[in-house]
């Protein structure tokens, strides 16, 4: 089975995310950070839903209406950003 590798950008980008929605609602921010996580792990089954990214040789998970997690395309382990 692949391993999804989560990138120092990818962590940190999930971390601006999470704490921007904690300044309305600190429940909310901690619910999407887990959220967007779940799917992201979910990209080691091959058959989880993705997309051809838009720019080449990468793909596009669409984690929330608002928010998109791209990778490479890659037929060895997949590191998200």
């Amino acid at each position: 089975m692949k391993r999804v590798l989560r990138t120092a950008t990818y962590r940190d980008d999930l971390e601006k995310i999470e704490a921007r929605i904690a300044e309305d609602n600190p429940k909310a921010g901690l619910d999407m950070w887990f959220h967007i996580d779940d799917q992201v792990t979910q990209l080691a089954d091959p058959n989880f839903p993705r997309k051809l990214g838009r720019v080449k040789g990468t793909f596009e998970l669409v984690a929330h209406a608002n928010y998109i997690v791209m990778g490479p395309l890659q037929e060895t382990d997949h590191s998200v950003r």
